[in-house]
């Protein structure tokens, strides 16, 4: 197989998925491969866990954007399948992998949080995530621990469902969250795969925090509050001094985050 020329775009694996479809829609760079189980829609087709990846052209990189976000502990584990498969074949190739993490292996910890914070997942989900970033730790693997993506989050699957519900907090507001919209990300995995060398690990988002009231207002979209569950955090936040030294993103801003998720 071919190995890496930055002149060309990435094998993107997880295409059919909420992030990849996203990703789809504004990718603005050398066009990239993009992989389903299926092949849907004139994408590669490949089996990861069943089959041998296929020959494939020169690709700048890999992203592994599959994964399971729900279920038992065994179909959780698949995450770390998944990028391991991903991880061997950009090693087969000569070529740097980025592997779509979350901010939910911090758990529900307050302040800006850093890369080197100490990993507290409150879930399973969030626990699957660290157990597949321990196993694909590489030289040539960034794992990217992406914060809510416009269109692609919890708050995108309300406006869908209709009747959008936030919590309302003491301080009168609801939740504030590190974001970024799809086009961002793009801009994000583009410029990691251009740079010599990448960290373990980062945290993706834009700077500073966005309210989800803000978001839902600017989009037109109607809501109502309820007093926050136990446990509850009105700000979950991402320091991302590292990505900003790599790929400079602009200022948390809700309007943008309403049209970048695709609300207005």
């Amino acid at each position: 197989m071919p190995s890496r020329d930055i002149s060309a775009g990435p094998l993107i694996v997880g295409a059919s998925g909420r992030l990849g479809r996203a990703l789809a829609r504004v990718w603005d760079g050398p066009a990239p491969i993009w992989q389903t189980r299926s092949g849907a829609g004139g994408s590669l087709a490949w089996d990861i866990l069943n089959a041998p990846a296929p020959e494939l052209p020169a690709v700048s990189g890999i992203v592994v954007l599959a994964g399971v976000t729900a279920g038992s502990a065994a179909e959780l584990a698949l995450n770390t399948d998944l990028a391991q498969a991903g991880a061997d074949l950009g090693e087969r190739l000569g070529v740097p992998v980025l592997v779509a993490s979350t901010q939910a292996v911090y758990g529900p910890q307050p302040g800006l949080l850093r890369e080197d914070a100490r990993l507290m997942p409150a879930n399973d989900y969030g626990r699957a995530k660290c157990a597949m970033e321990a196993a694909v730790a590489a030289s040539h693997v960034t794992c990217l621990r992406i914060g809510n993506v416009a269109g692609c989050d919890a708050l995108a699957a309300g406006i869908a469902r209709g009747g959008v519900v936030l919590d309302r907090f003491a301080d009168g507001q609801g939740p504030r969250r590190a974001m970024l919209g799809p086009l961002d990300l793009c801009h994000v995995i583009q410029r990691l795969l251009a740079a010599p060398a990448r960290p373990p690990v980062l945290n993706v988002a834009r700077p500073g925090l966005v309210a989800m009231a803000d978001v839902l207002m600017a989009a037109g979209v109607a809501f109502d509050w309820r007093g926050p569950p136990k446990g509850a955090l009105p700000e979950l936040g991402l320091d991302v001094t590292l990505l900003q030294g790599i790929c400079p993103l602009p200022a948390a801003d809700a309007g943008d985050m309403a049209v970048q998720g695709g609300f207005r």
